[in-house]
């Protein structure tokens, strides 16, 4: 199935991506002594960088992989969310913001020092339901010019109207991918995936003894939320497909672990993009796999391009 995915057939794909955007600052210096003022390393600031973060980064893997991508998202009127939507305008993705002023648009710092980061600021508030309102009314508007749905929750307050949402997208026949957060994830029926690593799935279902148990519980949930599948991330144990066939492992690919940031979302991504070329959630997980490989030996939030991702085969 691989071999039939052109370049052509992604470029055609068009996934549109729900959910909390923020900015990634990264703040880099030089560390050459501690703080008299307290037992801290003083960081001598030397270059400033911004990245797109959370549901932004998500939709920058989809373009990076060169499929279409939109983005859905609620942020404040500050500098910050002027500065992301310049960003996402830049990168190829479609913005579709809604602004409240009373918001604070997700900021996250990080302080790197001797290639380490020493410190993470977030800065943050919760958007008010007028704003939500909005953005599902653009939501109904959008959903029916792309193949596939993603939702990218962080938890921040931003898919309020999730569940109508994925009715909607369901009933029109879309493929809806869900990242999910939380453990609420009833909040999440009838989604076509959903995504949680192990500590997110264990929030939910418990901890599992051995893998006859995980798949009970696995089963079970997908069951009971009425979903075609669950993907468990489980980093350097691979992942694990549950679905109506069963169960699909794949293991790890074995490389350099330089920065785990970000990995998830090239995951779902990935996922997402193949599923909007047509691909089957069974063909789709290998390469999505051999994306978040890829991903992690590189240096914070960072994407996967196709010929990256098709050349590592």
């Amino acid at each position: 199935m691989t071999l039939q995915l052109t370049p052509e057939k992604i470029s055609s794909a068009r996934v549109l991506v729900v959910g909390d955007a923020m900015l990634d600052r990264y703040w880099y210096g030089a560390v050459d002594r501690i703080s008299p003022e307290a037992p801290v390393p003083v960081v001598r600031v030397t270059r400033q960088e911004e990245r797109m973060g959370g549901a932004a980064n998500v939709a920058y893997n989809i373009v990076t992989l060169s499929a279409q991508a939109s983005l859905l998202s609620v942020v404040g009127d500050d500098e910050a969310s002027h500065q992301l939507e310049a960003l996402v305008a830049s990168s190829g993705i479609r913005p579709y913001f809604g602004r409240d002023p009373q918001l604070k648009t997700t900021v996250k710092l990080r302080v790197i020092g001797r290639q380490q980061q020493l410190l993470r600021l977030d800065f943050e508030n919760t958007p008010e339901n007028e704003v939500l309102a909005s953005q599902s009314a653009t939501f109904e508007k959008l959903y029916l010019q792309h193949d596939a749905v993603l939702f990218s929750d962080y938890g921040k307050g931003g898919l309020a109207h999730i569940v109508l949402m994925i009715a909607l997208a369901r009933a029109a026949g879309k493929v809806v991918v869900v990242d999910p957060k939380g453990s609420d994830y009833a909040r999440y029926k009838n989604a076509s995936v959903i995504t949680p690593n192990r500590a997110e799935l264990e929030h939910v279902i418990g901890r599992w003894s051995d893998e006859a148990d995980l798949r009970t519980k696995a089963h079970n949930l997908r069951t009971s939320l009425s979903l075609e599948a669950l993907l468990l991330t489980r980093s350097e144990e691979g992942m694990t497909l549950f679905d109506a066939q069963g169960e699909l492992h794949v293991p790890a690919v074995a490389r350099e672990v330089f920065d785990v940031t970000g990995a998830g979302d090239t995951v779902i991504a990935t996922l997402a993009t193949m599923a909007a070329s047509g691909m089957s959630l069974r063909d789709a997980v290998p390469i999505a796999n051999r994306a978040g490989g890829i991903v992690v030996g590189k240096f914070g939030t960072a994407t996967v391009n196709y010929s990256e991702l098709f050349a590592a085969n």
